[in-house]
Parts: C-alpha cells; structure tokens; sequence
C-alpha cells in the first residue's frame, strides 16, 4: 500500500508530550522508547522487570541526553498490576498523549494467568485492553492522543474461538498467539469507532515489527531459531531485521502527523518481513464489525473494565 520510505526524523516533535510503552525494557519496546525520547517526548517505561527498565533508562539516556524518562512497574498478565500501574500513572500524569501496548508473550505451552485467562490471551489483549480502558480518561484529556496496539502479522492465521477463548481444548503455540494478535487488531477497530461516535480528538492504531528478531520471534517456530545463529545473520538478513528497524511502525503510527485512526502500519519490504514502515492491511476477519463488537463485551466481562468514550 505504497512503499514510503519513512523515517524517525519524519515524525512530529513530541516536546511537552507524554508517551508511555509498555515491555519497553528491551526488543522494540526499547528502540520505540528511544525513538520518542529522540523525538522530544517524556516516556515511561511500564515493565514488569524494573531492575531491566531501569537499565533500559539509562541505555536510552546515553543515546538521548536530557531526555525525560519515568519507571512504573507493570505485569500486563495481572490485573491487579494493571490496575495498580494504571493508579500510578493517573497519579503522575494528567495527560497521557500515547500509549503502546507493546509488551506480549509467546508460550510454548498453555499456562494460566493469575486471574484465571490463558497466558497469551491474558496477556496479550486482555491485560492491554484493561489497561487502555483505565487510562482512557488520561489520553482523551490529550490535544490529540494516540492508542497503538502491537499486533503481528501473523494474526491473519488466527481465529477467535469464541466457545473456547481459553483455549482448554484446542491450545497450541500458534493458536493462542495468533488469537490474541487477532483480538488486538479487532479491538483496535471497535475502540477507533467507538472514539469517531463520540467525537473525541483521540485516535487508536495499530501495527506490527514483522520479522524482527526478539524473543518472541524465536519462540514463534522452533524450525526457525537457527536464525538467531550469528553466523548466519547474512541469511537471515533477507527477512528478518533488528529491533531499531522493526520499531518504525510502531513510532509511523505514534509520531506520523498524517497518521489517522484505524490506520494499521507495518514493513513495506518482503512479505511484510523487513523494510520501511507503510500501511499495510488487515485479514478479512479482523474487520468483521459482528465479531469485533462480540469480543469486546467479552473483555469488558473478563476484565472488569468498562469504556467510557
């Protein structure tokens, strides 16, 4: 959908702005932190490991002296965490101009969130979405807020297994991520329409890193972690790139002024692996307005957290 090569420095000044990204202690939730501090935004770091957020500040202080960056801890898998975390920052910061749910999880096999959710679902779209409700309030007080989720481009695999969102019966690796990518993207849309009804200022995207090479990445398929091998980064370089690279969709969608709501961003290179941000588009399935609006009562349900937009 059009191959601009977009770069950081393309981005609006976010001097005066607040911006927070969630698991930004390492990967692309780092290189999106650093990209926002570069740009002149105050960032905070929402990580469940503070010791590792702590280091990640001062990593991002050294490539972007002066810049304003805050800690609060975070496990987007418990509730109670993003509650508390959610208390914090409505303490700190009057006005949230972005949030990035970044922070996400791969498990190789199922496990339960404290509260009961299986882990990738929980964790990926159910915690997010608690979050960005309870925050809501702090992004619509914004001169013009901005809501990104991080979603992945293999949520074009995935199906909502509305009879078995638990995944008891029918986990696997695949399953469950590509689930929860799903649900973020489906979401994202509902809350989009939800923010045009009501005329808010207020915007949500989404986008992905595509083949970035994170921890997520190498537990996506076990036949692929030989690209982690050092030795053959030079093949690997046709569809894979490093964190840096793969945060410029995230940062399009945060940072871009001709960036609209519903927008979804993503590698415009080889199959959506590597290269410069562009609009990329959606599986059929994660625009089904039925389907987007059904989930959404479901997390409402889940999570205990109710929109008000």
């Amino acid at each position: 959908m059009g191959a601009a090569h977009w770069t950081l420095q393309q981005g609006s000044p976010q001097t005066g702005r607040t911006a927070v990204v969630t698991g930004a202690n390492t990967g692309v939730g780092l290189e999106v932190a650093r990209g926002l501090a570069a740009l002149g935004a105050t960032v905070v770091l929402a990580c469940r490991n503070t010791a590792a957020a702590d280091a990640a500040r001062a990593d991002i202080l050294r490539s972007a002296p002066g810049a304003r960056i805050d800690v609060v801890h975070l496990d987007v898998s418990d509730l109670a965490s993003v509650r508390a975390c959610a208390d914090e920052l409505r303490a700190r910061y009057p006005v949230i101009d972005i949030l990035v749910n970044n922070a996400g999880v791969m498990h190789q096999r199922r496990q339960l969130t404290v509260d009961g959710f299986e882990g990738d679902f929980g964790t990926n779209f159910l915690g997010p979405f608690a979050l960005t409700g309870l925050l809501l309030d702090r992004v619509l007080a914004a001169e013009a807020g901005r809501i990104i989720a991080v979603s992945s481009k293999t949520h074009r695999s995935g199906r909502i297994a509305f009879d078995d969102l638990q995944l008891a019966v029918s986990f696997t690796p695949a399953v469950a991520y590509t689930q929860s990518k799903l649900a973020q993207l489906m979401a994202t849309y509902e809350l989009q329409r939800r923010l045009e009804a009501a005329g808010s200022r207020a915007i949500a995207l989404a986008a992905h890193p595509g083949g970035t090479r994170t921890s997520i990445l190498r537990e996506q398929s076990r036949a692929v972690r030989w690209v982690f091998n050092s030795r053959s980064r030079f093949v690997t370089g046709w569809f894979t790139q490093g964190p840096a690279e793969g945060a410029l969709p995230m940062l399009r969608a945060a940072t871009d002024p001709t960036a609209a709501g519903g927008q979804f961003y993503g590698p415009g290179g080889r199959f959506e692996q590597i290269g410069p941000p562009v609009m990329v588009r959606a599986a059929g399935r994660a625009c089904d307005v039925d389907a987007q609006q059904r989930l959404w009562t479901v997390a409402e349900e889940l999570t205990g957290v109710t929109y008000h937009c």
